[in-house]
């Protein structure tokens, strides 16, 4: 690619919206050109923006310490020059949805790390190694918008990361029942543990909302597209506890799952280990190599030791064994900021580039 395409951040100073700016730091395809956030930031450059801020172990990238940060919602002003924008900001639902559909209209196409439009039907909720084929829905959402160019694609909740990969290779053998419980960091709850020392030896078995997530998006994940619009998968049934960890990042995940046709273990090993998808087959710069990693050790993954597997954008799996109650049981591993969500978003934008959904303006 000769030139890049133009990208904005919309809610650029809050925890995903860093990972977005590490991340496009010299990626080769996209280049970050403008900053948005709340109107407090709006005016500010980016580097006083995030000043005793910024969250991550790496450095503010120089590239983006000048970028004068602007007022989301001045939609049409921040749109303008862009091609696309990564969108990670706290609001309301409500708020969200019209944000992202005003950017969508303003002809941007927009890669959501927000939940607000997962279940809108025209809107694809993607895992590129999954279903790519959702972005059929991209042409009927476009007239419904009204808009040539803009569109809206969500990434789906980052703790279903950590098992939904390793049934999805195993659909063949049809998969009816999923018991997950999944152990998740603290970054998922955008927080840091000088922010949240409460989090300090101790676990919350609670995550508001989560549950209903984890149980209900893989089957829109595994649905179908019929007449322009996404219909959820009505199996497997899934079941799931969610449960807050003293981890920094990386979301775990210990599932017990029943099949139709009950696969042996070898079977099983060898789906995960060969499993690749579009974004392997198109060779995406964010694309990890090998998408399942699976460890014989006894006590692998680990999350501090895995969690950064090709880059963090690789799925971890081990234990898998037979058990007394279900056919099998396994533990999964995925970085819920890098593959889960801002690398995650990224592989989504590249994967629209490569099939022809993004364009320079």
């Amino acid at each position: 690619m000769t030139q890049k395409l133009r990208a904005g951040i919309v809610g650029g100073t809050g925890m995903v919206g860093q990972r977005f700016i590490a991340l496009l730091d010299n990626h080769p395809w996209f280049q970050v050109t403008a900053i948005a956030a709340s109107a407090n930031s709006a005016g500010k450059m980016y580097e006083e923006a995030v000043k005793g801020r910024w969250k991550l172990d790496t450095p503010l990238p120089d590239s983006v310490k000048q970028i004068p940060v602007q007022d989301a919602a001045k939609v049409e002003e921040v749109a303008a020059g862009l091609d696309l924008i990564f969108c990670a900001v706290d609001m309301k639902k409500n708020e969200i949805q019209e944000l992202e559909e005003a950017y969508a209209k303003a002809g941007v196409a927009v890669i959501s790390n927000n939940s607000a439009h997962r279940w809108t039907a025209d809107i694809p909720m993607v895992i590129p190694e999954i279903n790519p084929e959702h972005l059929d829905v991209i042409e009927h959402q476009r007239k419904r918008l009204g808009t040539e160019t803009g569109f809206i694609a969500v990434k789906p909740n980052c703790s279903i990361q950590s098992y939904v990969p390793m049934l999805n290779a195993l659909k063949e053998f049809g998969p009816t029942q999923v018991v997950a419980s999944t152990y998740q960091a603290i970054s998922g709850a955008g927080k840091t543990f000088a922010e949240w020392p409460e989090m300090n030896d101790n676990v919350i078995p609670y995550i508001g909302g989560e549950e209903e997530k984890s149980e209900q998006e893989p089957l829109r994940i595994w649905g179908k597209v019929e007449n322009g619009v996404i219909v959820k998968a009505q199996a497997p049934h899934i079941t799931t506890q969610c449960i807050r960890v003293p981890v920094s990042d990386g979301h775990l995940a210990t599932v017990f799952v029943n099949f139709g046709t009950k696969p042996t273990k070898e079977q099983i090993l060898d789906r995960w280990n060969s499993y690749a998808g579009r974004p392997q087959e198109l060779e995406l710069p964010s694309a990890p190599k090998q998408f399942i990693t699976y460890f014989e050790e006894d006590n692998r993954p680990q999350t501090g030791v895995d969690r950064d597997i090709e880059k963090g954008m690789g799925i971890s799996a081990g234990r898998l064994r037979e058990d007394s109650l279900y056919d099998f049981k396994f533990v999964g591993l995925s970085h819920n900021t890098l593959r889960g969500a801002a690398g995650g978003a990224v592989l989504i934008a590249e994967l629209l580039k490569a099939e022809g959904y993004i364009v320079a303006r």
